[in-house]
C-alpha cells in the first residue's frame, strides 16, 4: 500500500510544472522512512539511469551512495539521510518494516519499462557504415575510380610474389587492355564508381592525361559550387534566435520515463539535437535511421523541451495515417505533463479543425501534429519554435518551398530512414548537420527478403505461416483500380483469413480500417503504398509487395520496414514479373533491396538511390555531369576538400 500511494503521488506530480516536481513525493517518502529508522534502497536497471536518479535527487538535497545489487548485502548501512542506489534488474520494490528496509525500483518512480532479452552479440556488433563499404561488394566487371588514373573496370584480386613475399593486389583494367595492380594497403585510392542511370562511363587510359583534365574541370566546377554552398551556409549561420535554457531536472525526469534503453546511436542523436537547441543558431539537423530504430523518441524529447520552454512545436507528416499514429505516440509519452497536443488532418471534422487552428493562433496548443495541411496559409502560430519534418522526400515542391520559408525562422529537425539524394549529398558535403542511428534495438532481427514470381501456393503458404504464429500480414498493391480484385484473389487462396482493404480515397473509413487492423480484427491488410511511412504494428511480420518492380528503391525499403518491428522473424516477398518484363533500373532496385537485408541499411540504400538516380540539381546548377565524370565518392571527397580549402582549414 505504501508503494501504491507513492505511485499515485508521483503521477499527480508529473501533471504540475516545476523543477523536480516528479520526485518530490519520493523525497518526502524517503524522509518518512528515515524517520522510522528504515534503510532506503533505490534500484536502477542501467548505469545511465542510476546517474539520472542520483543527479535528480542530489538537486533536491538527497545524497546517494552507489553500488551494485549483487553486492548489496555486503554493503554496510548508509548514514542517516543517505540513500543507497544500486544497479540491477528488479521489477518491483517492497517495504520490510521488521527488517528495517524500504526498496523502491525505477519503474515505480518513472513508469513501466520495455521487456526484452539481452542483446545478442550480432546486434551489439552493428556499427556505422560508410561509403567505403561499397568496396566489400565489388564484383568482377564493376566500374571503379582511381584518384590518379580515373575510371576502369575491376578484374578481381590476385596474389603475386614480390621480393620473397606474397602480396594481395587488386586488378583494374583500363582502355586498350592496360592493367593497374594496386596493393590492398592502397585501397583508399580506389572507390566504387557511382554516377547515375544511363550509359556506362567512359573508361580512361592508364597513365594518360584524360582523367587529369577531367579532374581539373570537375575541381573548378566543384570549387564554384562549394563557394556558393558556403555562402548559403554562412547566411544560415548568421541567423540567430534565443537558445533554450539549460537542461534541468524536469527534462531529466521525463527522459527517465522512456520505457526502453537508448541505443548508443540514439543517445548520440538525442545529445546532438539537445546541443543544437542550446546554441544561438537555428537548428537544421537530419536524423537518418532505419524504421523502428528510435527516431521518434529523438523528436519527442526535442518537442518536450521546446514546449516546456513556452514555444510551440509542429510535427509535419506525409500521410494522415502516420499523423494519427504520431499523435497517439506523442499523447502517450506526454500524457502526464501539462502539454496540450492536437492533430490536424482530414481525420478531423471542420469544427475540430477550426478549434485547433484557433488554439494554435492563441498559443493554447503547444504541439500540433498534422499533414501538409499545416503548411496552408490559414495556419498561424503564436510562437513556433520547432518544426519536425517526418520523411521530407514525401512532400511536393510547393510544400518544400513553404518549409524553406520556415527554416530561417525556427529550428528544423528532419527524420528519415532513406534521405533523398540531394538531402544526403548536402549532409555528406558538410552543409547540413547529420546524425545517423544505425544501432538496432535489442532483439531486432533482419527481415528475410524473397524475390518471387506470382505463385498462388507460395503466397498462400506465406500468409498461413504468419497466421499460424498469431501474426498479421500486409499485401501491397499500389493501384486503387484492381486492389479489390487482388483482395478477392487473396481471399480465394486463403479463405480463412479476415481481409481488409485500405487506400487513400476511403476518407473517414480509412482510419477505422487501420485501427481495426491494429486491434487485430483483420488478419491481412490489402493496401496501397499509403502504409509506407511510419506505421508501427509489431504483430504484422509478413509483407507481400505486388509488382515490386514499379516501386522506387526508397519506397521498397520503407515498405519492408513495416514488418520486423518485434523480436519475431519477419518476411518480405517481392512479387515481380519475368526478368525480360523488367527494365534494367528495376532489376537493379530489386537486386539492391534483396542484397541489403542487414539491420541499419537505410544510409546505404539512400546512397544507392543516389547512385541510381544521380546527384541531381544542387543550388539550381546541374551537377550530375560532374558526378558522372569522376564518380560520386570522388566528387564528395573533392567537395569536402574544396570546402576546407575555402574555409582556410587546409
Amino acid at each position: 500500500r505504501d508503494h501504491e500511494d507513492l505511485a499515485r503521488a508521483v503521477k499527480t506530480a508529473r501533471t504540475t510544472k516545476g523543477r523536480g516536481a516528479t520526485l518530490a513525493p519520493l523525497v518526502r517518502r524517503i524522509a518518512h522512512w528515515h524517520d522510522h529508522g528504515l534503510r532506503v534502497v533505490l534500484s536502477a536497471r542501467a548505469e545511465t539511469q542510476a546517474e539520472r536518479v542520483a543527479s535528480l535527487l542530489g538537486h533536491l538535497g538527497v545524497s546517494c551512495r552507489t553500488g551494485n545489487v549483487a553486492g548489496f548485502s555486503a554493503m554496510s548501512p548508509a548514514p542517516r539521510g543517505v540513500v543507497d542506489l544500486v544497479v540491477g534488474k528488479l521489477s518491483r520494490g517492497v517495504v520490510l518494516v521488521a527488517d528495517g528496509l524500504a526498496l523502491v525500483t525505477e519503474e515505480e518512480i518513472f513508469g513501466g519499462r520495455g521487456r526484452h532479452r539481452e542483446k545478442r552479440s550480432a546486434a551489439a556488433a552493428a556499427a556505422s557504415k560508410s561509403f567505403a563499404e561499397d568496396l566489400r561488394s565489388l564484383a568482377v566487371g564493376d566500374y571503379v575510380v582511381h584518384v590518379d588514373h580515373g575510371i576502369g573496370r575491376y578484374q578481381g584480386l590476385v596474389h603475386r610474389e614480390i621480393g620473397g613475399l606474397v602480396v594481395d593486389l587488386l586488378v583494374v583494367e583500363y582502355d586498350a587492355g592496360d592493367k593497374l595492380y594496386l596493393p590492398v594497403y592502397r585501397l583508399n585510392q580506389l572507390q566504387k564508381y557511382s554516377g547515375g542511370e544511363g550509359a556506362p562511363p567512359k573508361i580512361d587510359r592508364l597513365g594518360g592525361q584524360t582523367f587529369a583534365k577531367t579532374k581539373s574541370r570537375a575541381k573548378k566546377a566543384i570549387r564554384q559550387m562549394a563557394d556558393e554552398l558556403l555562402k548559403l551556409y554562412a547566411e544560415r549561420r548568421a541567423q540567430t534566435r534565443e537558445p533554450l535554457s539549460s537542461i534541468d531536472d524536469e527534462y531529466r525526469a521525463f527522459e527517465a520515463t522512456f520505457p526502453f534503453d537508448e541505443t548508443p546511436d540514439q543517445a548520440k542523436a538525442i545529445d546532438d539535437v539537445q546541443h543544437d537547441l542550446s546554441v544561438a543558431q537555428p537548428m537544421d539537423r537530419l536524423v537518418c535511421g532505419d524504421v523502428g530504430f528510435g527516431k521518434t523518441e529523438v523528436a519527442i524529447r526535442a518537442a518536450f523541451r521546446v514546449a516546456m520552454s513556452g514555444k510551440q512545436v509542429a510535427v509535419l507528416c506525409p500521410t494522415t495515417v502516420l499523423a494519427q499514429q504520431h499523435f497517439r505516440t506523442f499523447e502517450a509519452r506526454l500524457r502526464d505533463y501539462p502539454i496540450r497536443i492536437a492533430p490536424l488532418s482530414r481525420f478531423q471534422n471542420e469544427k475540430e479543425s477550426r478549434e485547433t487552428l484557433l488554439g494554435m493562433k492563441e498559443g493554447k496548443i503547444e504541439i500540433v501534429i498534422g499533414t501538409h495541411r499545416l503548411l496552408s496559409k490559414d495556419v498561424h502560430f503564436a510562437n513556433l519554435g520547432l518544426l519536425v519534418v517526418d520523411e521530407e522526400q514525401r512532400f511536393g515542391v510547393a510544400h518544400k518551398e513553404r518549409i524553406k520559408q520556415l527554416r530561417a525562422q525556427v529550428d528544423v529537425l528532419t527524420l528519415t530512414a532513406t534521405p533523398i539524394p540531394r538531402t544526403l549529398q548536402l549532409a555528406v558535403g558538410g552543409m547540413r548537420d547529420l546524425s545517423l542511428i544505425t544501432t538496432p534495438p535489442a532483439d531486432r532481427r533482419a527481415v528475410r527478403t524473397i524475390v518471387t514470381r506470382w505463385d498462388g501456393p507460395t503466397l498462400a503458404d506465406a500468409v498461413r505461416r504468419e497466421l499460424a504464429r498469431g501474426g498479421q500480414a500486409f499485401y501491397v498493391y499500389n493501384r486503387i483500380e484492381g486492389i479489390y480484385e487482388r483482395a478477392q484473389r487473396l481471399h480465394d487462396l486463403v479463405p480463412e483469413a479476415r481481409i481488409a482493404v485500405a487506400h487513400g480515397q476511403m476518407e473517414a473509413n480509412l482510419e477505422k480500417t487501420m485501427i481495426d487492423f491494429v486491434d487485430g480484427k483483420y488478419d491481412v491488410l490489402v493496401a496501397t503504398a499509403i502504409v509506407e511511412s511510419g506505421l508501427d504494428i509489431p504483430r504484422a511480420n509478413t509483407i507481400l509487395i505486388d509488382r515490386a518492380d514499379i516501386f522506387g528503391l526508397a519506397q521498397l525499403y520503407q515498405l519492408r520496414g513495416r514488418v520486423g518491428r518485434s523480436k519475431e522473424r519477419a518476411y518480405c516477398y517481392l512479387i515481380v514479373p519475368p526478368v525480360d518484363g523488367m527494365t534494367d533500373e528495376a532489376r537493379s532496385r530489386i537486386e539492391a533491396i534483396e542484397r541489403h537485408t542487414e539491420l541499419g541499411s537505410g544510409f546505404q540504400i539512400a546512397s544507392l538511390d543516389l547512385e541510381l538516380r544521380g546527384a541531381g540539381d544542387v543550388l539550381g546548377a546541374e551537377q550530375s555531369g560532374t558526378v558522372a565524370t569522376v564518380g560520386f565518392d570522388l566528387f564528395c571527397r573533392m567537395l569536402e576538400e574544396a570546402v576546407h580549402e575555402l574555409r582556410g582549414e587546409v
